[in-house]
């Protein structure tokens, strides 16, 4: 009889053990982040984008740089989803938008924030912090400064907006490309690029075979490994995903022209930074330090036109949220809090 009883007792409490895991699982799944992976048709191009939180809550647009994509920031959205609306396109050319040739389609940054601008019409983004990575920063400027009223905040990651940030041996030979596309030898007598041309061994290598180069397997596996403390933390899902698209016929052409596009950006610097004076939007600068691209001397300026500033300098490269993502997202969270008005949450 005591074993009979013994054994109605564990029963019991197994099956109470049960319930609570079966309950807690449930509860678990309900509350799971979910990701909707969309594609809006803005101008005959279909732009993806990746979109994930309650619309009623701020929201961030996120604004991806070369080569990458939105997939830039597949583990930035459900690390803050929870309590933000997050959305991110891939712009046209790269990621899962549509491709469409270099005579088919302007590829200039005036276009594209254009093309971005028409989306945030389109699927009804009225208010919204910027988070500005790379490309994602003069394409976010040009829309910060058409629509200054709909900007909340911003999240500047390797994004330049002075001269300073672009005085440096990595920008030397496109800066000439600008001028002259066919250019040959032009800017490329320096440390980095001498690598390069010894690589190919061609002395006198051609500005457009150079940049060239940017769109290689090795030169992404260099973006998202240098200046990276530990390179094992970066997962080569990265290149697996990114270079696979820059392969495509015709990408590196499309690459190209946006490089001889960059040249538009320097020229409009001042108007940005006069938007920063005038509209003073809080900010949060989380710079990767050792960025051989837009090294931090890219990222100090900002304080001379910003009185809200936030500015963390991390011990990391180029894509900073690959080996930082969630010091970034803690940051971000603590700041985004307290300066961009939050709906209601409801009790956890």
């Amino acid at each position: 009889m005591k074993t009979r009883f013994l054994s109605k007792i564990l029963f019991t409490l197994f099956s109470l053990m049960l319930g609570v895991t079966i309950a807690n699982s449930a509860a678990k799944a309900e509350n799971a982040i979910s990701i909707a992976y969309r594609t809006v048709t803005i101008e005959d191009v279909e732009i993806f984008y990746r979109e994930a939180g309650n619309p009623d809550r701020p929201t961030l647009l996120l604004l991806h740089g070369f080569p990458t994509s939105s997939h830039m920031f597949r583990n930035l959205i459900p690390a803050l989803a929870d309590r933000y609306h997050l959305v991110a396109p891939d712009y046209p050319g790269y990621g899962f938008s549509s491709m469409p040739s270099v005579d088919e389609f302007d590829y200039s940054f005036d276009n594209i924030a254009r093309i971005i601008g028409k989306f945030t019409d389109e699927i009804g983004l009225d208010k919204y912090s910027l988070y500005l990575m790379d490309y994602g920063a003069p394409v976010g400027f040009r829309i910060a400064t058409s629509q200054p009223d709909r900007v909340e905040a911003l999240v500047i990651q390797n994004g330049n907006a002075y001269v300073e940030g672009i005085d440096n041996n990595f920008w030397e030979p496109i800066k000439e490309y600008w001028t002259d596309r066919n250019a040959v030898n032009k800017g490329l007598d320096n440390d980095f690029w001498k690598n390069v041309k010894a690589a190919y061994n061609k002395p006198n290598m051609s500005n457009d075979e150079a940049l060239r180069f940017l769109v290689t397997l090795g030169a992404t596996k260099w973006q998202y490994t240098n200046g990276v403390p530990n390179v094992e933390a970066i997962s080569p899902d990265n290149w697996g995903h990114v270079q696979p698209l820059l392969d495509r016929a015709g990408n590196p052409e499309i690459q190209l022209q946006m490089f001889y596009s960059y040249g538009s950006n320097p020229p409009l610097y001042a108007a940005w930074q006069e938007y920063l004076r005038k509209y003073q939007p809080p900010t949060l600068i989380v710079w990767g330090k050792n960025d051989e691209i837009f090294p931090a001397d890219g990222a100090e300026p900002y304080k001379r036109d910003l009185k809200d500033l936030e500015y963390h300098l991390i011990d990391t490269g180029h894509f900073a949220l690959e080996s930082h993502g969630q010091v970034i997202a803690d940051l971000m969270r603590n700041f985004l809090n307290r300066k961009v008005e939050s709906t209601p949450m409801a009790a956890n």
